[in-house]
């Protein structure tokens, strides 16, 4: 992942003048007014090539899983479709992993890690492993990608303006590009802003350093998804829900329910990350095979899903961002039966396509926790609105570890309904969070990179 952890603790024997910069004075500096400046201008062409990034997964998608079965003459998608779709995923996505540098991004099976600004020759690696495994339905979602693209490419033009780079300004401008790749995907440059803060581990007098530039190009992006949009016809692609239904004010037997979410949700995250894991130890030493058998895996998953249920097998792919609407939109047509199968075989599809395909954890984590809460909803004293919120936002906190980026998900994207029912979020999500931490093991050791036919790194 390619975020800039915080400042290096002072080693014992520096002087207090030596430990730390001032951030009052680093501020003020000129080169600070330089910083921003840069992040204003870094802005425009990120978010370009955000939104540019999603339009063509979102157009590959729709080309691959409904225009080409019908050109080959099928009358509507069939229900096998999705196994050679993944099968021809990881025949592409395996190699890139395999032999570009930088193994095509972070692991998703391992959560995100902050780990700076990604290296300019590991972007190609990172997009082309991103669009194929996202495009062509693997369980994963864009924003982890897109935050290592606007990383490595806000450091990458700052490069060429300068041939020596302060680490400090270059985490800054680093971090910049990922709020201004990610803000306006997660419906709002204050949430992207939480989620960069907190997997990065951001705080104390520094946290406004980097906030403020990041704050700036993400407000630049913004206009700029909007602008784009507009132009294009295309939307913006943010995180939103249409018509979420009314929210009943919270009760005794809502804060009931959202222990009992809580604790759910931690059990799912728990044990849909344990696979993962699992399964990447499996993947990993032997790619090209085990990219190819995990795709007809996620391939057959969802073909069962929709032969058990009558509903459409993309319900299971995908990273599940566009799905979260008809979702809920559509929900008096599931049955509690077909529900509580969507979230089974989206977890499983989503721990095996972290361990073999690139993207990120985010949204297919709402997705599930949406599916478990709204199949909730049918038992007395759970609405459908708090049922999805609370799902959403526990789900999250378990997948990521990050309690308040969770939280803001789950109420933001309700909108005005979110505040009703953030109370039992809340509960929700700390319950969550904390009993993931008690049931999470300490992390074993990272393995060592894979090696190339010829003995050395592949990244």
């Amino acid at each position: 992942m390619t975020t800039p952890s915080h400042p290096p603790e002072p080693e014992p024997d520096q002087k207090p003048s030596e430990a730390a910069p001032d951030p009052l004075a680093l501020v003020r500096s000129r080169g600070y007014l330089f910083l921003l400046l840069v992040a204003a201008v870094i802005g425009v062409p990120i978010s370009a090539v955000a939104f540019g990034f999603l339009a063509l997964v979102n157009t590959l998608q729709s080309l691959t899983y409904k225009d080409l079965p019908r050109a080959l003459g099928f009358h509507g998608t069939p229900n096998w479709w999705p196994i050679p779709l993944l099968v021809v995923a990881a025949l592409l996505v395996g190699p890139i992993i395999r032999y570009l540098p930088g193994h095509g991004g972070h692991e998703p099976a391992r959560g995100f890690v902050a780990s700076g600004p990604t290296p300019a020759a590991n972007l190609p690696g990172v997009a082309l492993a991103a669009v194929v495994s996202l495009a062509l339905g693997a369980v994963i979602g864009p924003e982890a990608p897109l935050i290592a693209l606007g990383s490595g490419l806000a450091v990458a033009m700052l490069r060429l303006t300068r041939k020596t780079i302060p680490k400090q300004a270059n985490a800054v401008v680093g971090a910049s590009g990922s709020f201004a790749a990610i803000s306006t995907l997660l419906g709002s440059p204050l949430l992207g802003a939480f989620l960069l803060m907190e997997m990065s581990g951001l705080g104390g007098s520094m946290l406004g350093v980097v906030l403020v530039p990041g704050l700036l190009a993400s407000g630049i992006g913004a206009l700029i998804f909007t602008g784009l949009g507009s132009w294009t016809g295309l939307g913006t692609y943010s995180l939103t829900l249409p018509d979420v239904p009314h929210a009943a004010t919270p009760d005794a037997a809502g804060f009931g329910w959202a222990v009992l979410i809580g604790v759910a949700a931690a059990l799912t995250g728990v044990g849909i990350r344990w696979l993962a894991l699992r399964l990447l130890s499996l993947v990993q030493p032997r790619r090209l095979t085990a990219t190819l058998v995990a795709g007809a895996v996620v391939g057959v998953i969802a073909l069962l899903y929709a032969e058990w249920t009558g509903h459409p097998a993309s319900g299971v792919l995908y990273s599940g961002q566009s799905a979260l609407g008809p979702l809920l939109t559509t929900s008096a047509q599931y049955s509690a039966g077909a529900l509580v199968t969507l979230v089974v075989c989206k977890a499983l599809a989503y721990s095996v396509s972290m361990a073999a395909f690139r993207g990120g954890p985010v949204f297919p984590a709402m997705f599930v926790g949406a599916a478990g809460g709204i199949a909730l909803s049918h038992l007395p004293g759970l609405g459908v609105t708090a049922g999805l919120a609370m799902g959403v936002g526990a789900t999250s906190a378990a997948m990521l570890k990050l309690p308040m980026t969770s939280l803001l998900l789950a109420t933001l994207l309700l909108g005005s309904q979110g505040l009703t029912v953030m109370p039992l979020v809340i509960v929700a999500v700390v319950c969550s969070y904390v009993l993931t931490l008690r049931l999470t093991p300490k992390p074993a050791a990272a393995p060592a990179p894979e090696q190339d036919p010829a003995g050395s790194p592949s990244g």
